[in-house]
């Protein structure tokens, strides 16, 4: 049954070609990612850029294709960040998933050259306006880098948008809690605490970033793949995406980047609202886990992933926000919608999954937001796109290339409604 269904939505859906001439789309409502909002507004791109943008008449453009956009919406492309989408396919299938490496540190691994052009998620994915991701690697200490990509492709090398962005870091965390199932509590005799080992590990975290900034200022004649892989973060040109939840570990986090001299990102980010003066200071952002989830605490506020967002934007701290895994980071934009209704205005919940995430993963000068001299990513829809009931992409376009919106689930919809004559 498996076999049928791959080979069914196997060869139909192909990269797109290069844009081939100007396009102008008319009459349509603007957003354009920085809370500015075009009424009746145009866009015209070619050979992948943006060339102009504004409201009413479009500008005379010899040869160029009219998309009649009157009563929709126009919008930048998603950007998903700190994601295993195209480096995963079946959870359940090991030989489908490339996102973890043996070891504790690994900053050489490279998730780019993992990644899967060829997956039959990423089409559902961008068919909701995800156009960008971040696959990011998973497990150990130091999982590995990462890089931004693109949502259409023949391989990696076509897919890849920005390479080698970011080294990525799971916090040492200390676990109070009992028994041995666990594998908490205080330790017995002779044995290591929680707080002993989560204290050794940072240890030997400081421990390879000193050597790592010692072998890049010294640059031997010897190349040493580990060491040299890290390089990027003492010369600014990569960031160091640190995964913690509690205020102390985000603390501690921040405090590891001052020393090392290295920009840090917080992934994930729980007690972030409690520490903002911190995160705000030291111009740290924070990439956000999913709003819909339930609180990390007993005592916490019930809406709190709800409002997370939004106590983040009144703090003046920039931040971003992913999906979990893979295949449902096509509800990336419904995550963000939920925020509308927790103080967020829907320009900022917008701007959080485009232009934020653009900033975090420094990419911002060349997408993010549809802005002349910019790549066209965008895409046109029917409604609303950060409501479920109402989004529907129509059109999408990734640095001008009219892509495919057909996935696997359309086929099978199709298939299935034309079995049972459903209409």
């Amino acid at each position: 049954m498996l076999t049928t269904v791959l080979a069914f939505g196997q060869a139909t859906i192909m990269p797109a070609k290069p844009q081939a001439g100007p396009v102008v789309i008319t009459g349509a409502t603007i957003h354009v990612g920085n809370g500015k909002v075009i009424n009746n507004g145009y866009i015209a791109f070619d050979k992948g850029k943006i060339t102009a943008v504004g409201e009413g008449s479009a500008p005379n453009t010899t040869g160029a294709t009219i998309v009649n956009a009157s009563g929709k919406q126009v919008y930048p492309g998603f950007i998903c960040p700190v994601t295993s989408l195209g480096l995963v396919e079946f959870e359940s299938i090991r030989a489908t998933d490339d996102e973890t490496e043996t070891g504790e540190m690994n900053p050489h691994v490279r998730s780019l050259i993992a990644f899967n052009t060829d997956s039959k998620v990423i089409p559902t994915v961008r068919s909701n306006g995800v156009l960008l991701a971040q696959p990011t690697p998973q497990g150990g200490t130091i999982s590995g880098q990462s890089s931004v990509m693109m949502l259409d492709g023949w391989n990696w090398e076509d897919a890849a948008y920005k390479k080698d962005i970011a080294v990525h870091l799971t916090w040492p965390v200390v676990r109070n809690g009992r028994g041995r199932r666990g594998g908490f509590g205080t330790g017995a005799a002779g044995q290591e605490s929680p707080a002993e080992r989560a204290q050794k590990a940072i240890d030997a975290i400081v421990s390879l970033f000193a050597e790592a900034k010692a072998y890049a200022q010294a640059k031997p004649a010897i190349t040493n793949a580990r060491l040299g892989s890290m390089a990027g973060l003492f010369n600014g040109s990569k960031k160091l995406f640190i995964t913690a939840d509690g205020a102390k570990e985000i603390i501690q986090a921040v405090n590891f980047g001052k020393q090392m001299g290295v920009q840090v990102v917080i992934v994930g980010g729980k007690d972030s609202y409690l520490v903002t003066d911190v995160l705000k200071d030291n111009n740290v952002p924070v990439v956000i886990r999913e709003t819909q989830a339930l609180p990390d605490k007993d005592e916490d506020d019930v809406y709190l992933p709800y409002k997370l967002p939004h106590l983040l934007q009144q703090a003046g701290v920039l931040y971003g926000l992913t999906g979990t895994g893979f295949w449902r980071q096509r509800n990336l934009p419904f995550e963000a919608g939920q925020a509308v209704g927790y103080g967020l205005s829907k320009e900022q919940a917008l701007s959080m999954i485009t232009l934020n995430n653009a900033k975090i993963l420094g990419i911002d000068k060349t997408t993010g937001t549809l802005e002349t001299g910019k790549d066209a990513n965008l895409f046109i829809s029917a409604g609303d796109a950060l409501d479920m009931v109402t989004l529907d992409v129509e059109n999408a376009y990734i640095q001008g290339k009219s892509i495919s919106l057909d996935n696997l689930h359309k086929q099978l919809y199709k298939r299935y409604s034309e079995k049972y004559s459903l209409k």
